[in-house]
């Protein structure tokens, strides 16, 4: 009897954490380059009252094993590395990823392994540093932090990633090319947050090497757009109804059991 509490309170912990994420999903739906995630599960080892049986071929007939669920748990939780919508703003250093590829971002130079975000909102600080909104340097093709010539004027940025600075002497600088890294496993990498994510030992750190936009799968770069979350409001509100359902009926199963064990100790009186 107490197994079904068990199993109970098992599956209202499982589905507080799919509120949990699902929650977290709806927070971000505005959240530039933010990936939704989801929540899986598995049944927990089944206890065994009797094993299988073969038939003997002659009298008695093969029996399948006798099996009581005790429960659930969560299996993974999964970042949907799906491609969010674009939004157009016209700002020359808003960049939207059209593949797979990250931009490689740092804090300083003495960061030896960058951080990696799909959120594109840079702009050039006084030092004339191409930066994220945390101020995080954003990397070239080698990994190095992009710093714009003195005297530019004007600047645009091709699809290649390409930096194509008018300087002010009439001349054309094009020599800096704005990185991106392309990661094997990208469900692997870790969020860490400001739409930051950092590699793991399950996303292949040794694959992480920058490279230029439009090579190798890493995609092609979108000047004067961004990429918005990916998180659908219509499927995540159709899985809060569920995940509600599912906490309330597995509520149910605890006081059930709660019944009938009060009924058992009400049989000595």
């Amino acid at each position: 009897m107490l197994r079904s509490m068990y199993s109970g309170v098992s599956g209202m912990k499982g589905f507080q954490t799919k509120l949990d994420v699902i929650g977290n999903n709806i927070a971000n739906v505005n959240t530039t380059g933010f990936k939704s995630s989801r929540v899986m599960f598995k049944d927990i080892l089944s206890q065994t009252s009797s094993g299988a049986s073969a038939p003997d071929g002659t009298t008695t007939a093969g029996q399948n094993a006798k099996q009581v669920g005790l429960g659930v748990s969560v299996s993974s939780i999964d970042t949907l590395h799906l491609p969010g919508s674009a939004m157009t703003t016209n700002n020359p250093t808003d960049l939207r990823i059209n593949g797979d590829g990250f931009f490689l971002v740092k804090m300083n130079d003495a960061q030896e392994v960058p951080y990696l975000t799909r959120a594109g909102d840079f702009h050039v600080d006084a030092n004339r540093n191409l930066v994220t909104s945390d101020g995080f340097f954003v990397g070239d093709a080698g990994g190095d932090p992009i710093t714009l010539a003195d005297n530019v004027t004007a600047f645009s940025i091709s699809q290649d990633g390409t930096i194509v600075q008018q300087l002010d002497d009439g001349t054309v600088d094009n020599g800096t090319q704005i990185g991106l890294a392309r990661v094997t496993n990208p469900e692997g990498l870790e969020k860490i947050g400001g739409s930051l994510y950092r590699t793991t030992v399950n996303s292949n750190i040794d694959a992480l090497e920058p490279g230029a936009a439009n090579s190798e799968g890493r995609g092609a770069i979108i000047a004067g757009q961004l990429e918005m979350s990916n998180v659908d409001l219509t499927g995540e509100f159709t899985e809060m109804i569920v995940a509600q359902r599912g906490f309330q009926a597995n509520s149910r199963i605890i006081t059930t059991s709660d019944e009938v064990l009060q009924e058992v100790v009400n049989l000595k009186r």
